[in-house]
């Protein structure tokens, strides 16, 4: 079976995040969507709540799984998850040279796990949870960002 992971903060969830995780799931028998939770960062949604938002924008299925994982490297949570693969997206070349090092620094130490990296369409690569967050405030805030997000996170957002 070809079990990939595709983790992130997912603070919160974009429609890219969206994205490859539909399409993770087109290209591997199995998906574990993985919330990371890095203590030295802080974050607008707790970890429950970032689990939720993929669970509501997602369509169920045996094949997808969506929890967290934290104080451990993504490439050993692989291995215990008995993944084989990495699923990264890459918006920009500035996502492309860290995410090369990172596939490079993970074979160094999981040489059987391979990464996998998918572009976005144009439409949404662009945005990130970061961009979202820093889009919301100004008069006229809910149009831009309704387009970027799933209904959950976008109602989640409404509310303040």
């Amino acid at each position: 079976m070809r079990t990939a992971v595709y983790a992130g903060s997912f603070d919160p969830p974009t429609n890219g995040h969206i994205w490859m995780i539909q399409r993770g799931l087109e290209l591997f028998d199995r998906l574990i969507v993985a919330v990371g939770n890095n203590p030295k960062k802080s974050y607008h949604f707790s970890v429950d709540q970032r689990i939720e938002f993929l669970r509501a924008s997602t369509h169920s299925c045996e094949r997808l799984m969506i929890t967290h994982f934290d104080n451990r490297y993504l490439v050993d949570y692989a291995k215990r998850m008995n993944a084989h693969y990495i699923l990264r997206g890459i918006r920009s070349t500035h996502d492309y040279e860290y995410e090369r090092v990172m596939r490079h620094i993970n074979s160094d130490m999981a040489p059987e796990i391979d990464t996998v990296f998918l572009m976005p369409p144009r439409d949404i690569a662009e945005i990130s949870s970061s961009m979202i967050k820093g889009l919301i405030g100004p008069a006229g805030w809910e149009d831009i960002v309704r387009r970027y997000v799933p209904d959950p996170v976008f109602q989640a957002l409404s509310r303040g």
